[in-house]
């Protein structure tokens, strides 16, 4: 029997006043934990650029969001020398801050980079990072998160199980493909692209291995941000040393 083209209106109309169940996606982690890498930087750091550059080329290099979550988190403590980070948050110089006081460290300094929370720094010719995140040892959580962003008010839905007896759990959106002219400041005249840059972080969130966590979270979407460029990530930290427990990545669900 031929299918009528009322049928097929109908069905049609059906899935455009639907568009939530087709904006919903989800993961789960998976047995290998993955790392953590934090770039602190500036564009009011005349020193951070290359920094930028190194960071923007992992994926080019192998590192996969299954390897390593790569974060780029703006500090806002340059901004007095005539340039303003479109970036940089308060936030994000705490952060920095609280994990120097854990790492017993006496400044704060951009371009800085944290690998499990501990000080990185790239040799001169060449760096060891692909050993140190080969060396990653089991996952010391599980994560499965869900991101519907079909509404008018996008949510993250996660549930969060660790080993540890206590873990902080974070939430972070992040954008690619950025660029900004730089017309003051140390960086005056210079095109600067950026990836991996933190747009809103969420947390901390409590997780023991006694009481799971069950996360659900609105997300506040800025107009500006490119929805193609955006990833929203689920990460846990040992509270005690910052090392990455485990962490999950997912692009950006839908066109909200």
């Amino acid at each position: 029997m031929p299918i009528s083209h009322t049928l097929i209106i109908t069905v049609l109309a059906l899935m455009l006043t639907h568009p939530a169940a087709a904006s919903t996606c989800s993961a789960e982690s998976g047995k290998s934990r993955v790392a953590l890498l934090e770039l602190y930087t500036s564009e009011g750091c005349d020193s951070c650029p290359p920094a930028d550059l190194w960071f923007s080329k992992l994926p080019q290099r192998g590192y996969t969001p299954q390897q390593v979550l790569a974060l780029a988190f703006h500090v806002d403590y340059w901004n007095y020398l005539g340039w303003k980070d479109p970036y940089a948050q308060a936030q994000f110089s705490a952060r920095q801050r609280d994990a120097s006081r854990r790492n017993k460290a006496r400044v704060v300094y951009t371009p800085q980079l944290l690998l499990d929370g501990a000080d990185y720094r790239r040799g001169v010719f060449g760096d060891d990072l692909g050993q140190r995140i080969a060396a990653n040892k089991a996952a010391g959580a599980q994560i499965s998160m869900r991101i519907e962003a079909g509404d008018a008010q996008p949510r993250l839905r996660a549930r969060i199980k660790t080993v540890a007896n206590s873990a902080q759990v974070y939430a972070a959106i992040y954008e690619n493909n950025l660029v900004t002219e730089v017309s003051a400041g140390e960086n005056r005249g210079k095109r600067l692209r950026h990836d991996f840059v933190v747009r809103q972080l969420y947390g901390p969130f409590t997780v023991t291995a006694d009481a799971p966590l069950n996360l659900e979270q609105i997300i506040r979407k800025d107009r500006e941000w490119k929805t193609a460029d955006l990833h929203i990530a689920v990460f846990v930290q040992d509270t005690r040393t910052g090392a990455a427990l485990q962490a999950l990545t997912l692009p950006w669900c839908g066109t909200g």
